[in-house]
Parts: structure tokens; sequence; C-alpha cells
């Protein structure tokens, strides 16, 4: 097996155990809610249920980004054990960390000139992120080398495919990110947006439709249009969710319904708490891996 690590941040939205077993050292992100701040840990600090019940009391919650500081106090410890190291970074369409873990890398090379040091963009969020890392820690296991897994990250990673919707729109409201009028008219209508991420890592709004049934459909649908050998997709697929499992567990038995040959059940995730917090509740993302995603 190649000797080096590979590391991302906690915005990959994965279980902590999934994380453990399968070696997965990650950074954090911080939020602050109700005036105290929080690691985003994958739910230690406060649990899924807790960080979601408070955004549906009224909490606004803010987040920060990873900082060079940060960066560097969490890669010198791995390096300082002699291997050398790949960093897969949330999209920088979403957040300034890859250029902070840039910045990380240029200033630790000076200290270990003997070591490689990567830092890669993801162009991804969410368990469509954690998609890409898992993929990349499949090939590290398979033997792949550090430079090898880089190269089929650039190479593969706009095939990834993001797509979520929301059936709760009081968040975005709250948050400014719509219109009161325009989440009163949703909210009457029953409408939930169908929402992407495009080539450039920023989440873009496809379509509007009206119920969670057709929601569902369409989303599942889109799988269908754009996963990698269509109804023969035979790779994995991730579901994260904001405090809505239900509407995630439907998403994910029609997915295993229509793809008879993914590779295992679909894994449903949690939303993490950084990204929650600019979701709120009621978000179901989708994650495959498909056709190239376009602007």
């Amino acid at each position: 097996m190649s000797d080096y690590i590979i590391t991302c941040c906690s915005t990959i939205d994965l279980p902590l155990e999934y994380m453990r077993n399968r070696d997965i050292p990650y950074v954090c992100f911080h939020f602050t809610m109700n005036g105290k701040e929080y690691p985003d840990d994958l739910g230690q600090s406060i649990s899924f249920e807790e960080f979601y019940a408070e955004i549906a009391a009224g909490a606004l919650p803010t987040t920060s980004q990873v900082n060079v500081n940060q960066f560097i106090a969490f890669f010198e410890p791995l390096l300082s054990e002699g291997k050398d190291l790949l960093h897969i970074s949330l999209s920088s369409g979403l957040s300034g960390s890859f250029n902070s873990a840039v910045i990380a890398r240029e200033q630790l090379k000076k200290k270990y000139p003997d070591r490689m040091i990567q830092v890669v963009d993801s162009l991804g969020a969410s368990s469509g992120y954690g998609l890409l890392v898992d993929s990349a820690v499949d090939m590290k296991n398979a033997g792949a080398s550090l430079q090898d897994v880089v190269d089929w990250i650039e190479e593969n990673k706009l095939k990834i495919h993001h797509w979520f919707f929301s059936t709760d729109l009081s968040h975005y409201k709250r948050g400014g990110r719509i219109s009161t009028a325009s989440a009163v008219v949703g909210g009457l209508l029953n409408i939930c947006p169908l929402m992407n991420m495009d080539n450039h890592g920023k989440l873009i709004p496809r379509e509007k439709i009206r119920g969670k049934k057709q929601v569902i459909r369409q989303i599942v649908k889109k799988m269908k249009t754009h996963a990698q050998n269509g109804l023969d997709y035979s790779g994995k697929c991730f579901i994260s969710n904001s405090a809505c499992y239900e509407d995630a567990r439907m998403v994910a038995d029609l997915v295993e319904e229509t793809f008879p040959h993914l590779r295992g059940k679909v894994l449903i995730n949690s939303v993490g708490t950084v990204i929650g917090s600019h979701t709120g509740p009621g978000t179901v993302a989708l994650f495959f891996i498909g056709d190239e995603r376009v602007s």
C-alpha cells in the first residue's frame, strides 16, 4: 500500500465511525450558535438532533472556515510521521478553505522539503464531497500512488453529481436567502426547489416542483438521466439529509428499486452542522457518479 495519508474537511458529511474505519483524518470547520462556538466534529460536540432542534426554534448559526494556521496545525503532525499527504478540500465555489490549505502547504513545504504535499479542490460538498474522498481512499487501498489519485480526482471530480431539494423554506427566509414573499408563496403552493452543483462547485436552483412526492420522483429521474451507465449504474450512492430521515429513506428506497446493480446499499448520512447552518432542516441531497457536470 502506498505510504501517504488522505485528509479532508469536516464538511464531508460522513459518519464519524465511517471516517475512523476508513482512517480518514479531517480538519474541523466551526460554527457559532446562541453565542457559543462549536467545532463541526461530525456530531460529537452537539448532536445533529439538538442542532436542528435549535434551528427549528429560531437559532441562526454562523460558520467559519479553516484558516491557514489551523491547516498547518492539522497537517504538521501527519507530516511528522514521515508520510506524504493529500488533502482534498471543500469546493472553492463555497468556501475559501481551499486557498488557506494551499497557503499552508507552501509554508510547510519549506519545512518538509522531502515530503510530497498535494491539495486538490473537490468542487464538491457534503456527502458528494464525501463520495469523492471515499473513491480516492478506495484507490489508495488498492495500491494507487498519491499522484495517480490526484490525477484521477482532477479527471473525475466533475462527474460527482449533487442533486438536492428542500421541503422547508423557513430557514432560507430567516437567513435572507429567499424573500419572505417567495417563502410564503412557496409554502402555500407546496413548492420544493430542486437544485444541483455546477461545474464551478456552486449551488444552482434548477426547478420549482410542487409536492414532496413529485420532487422525490424528479430527483431520482435526474439520476436516471445522468448516472454512469444509466439504469445499469454500479457505483456507490450517498444521500445526506438535514433532520428529515424519512424523506431521505424514500429517496433511497426508490434509488435502490430503480438501480439494481448499485455497489452496496445507499448510504444515508446527516448533513453536518456547517452545511446545515446554511440549509436548515428539510433538505435531502443525492450523490452519485455520472456524466460531467455543466454550468
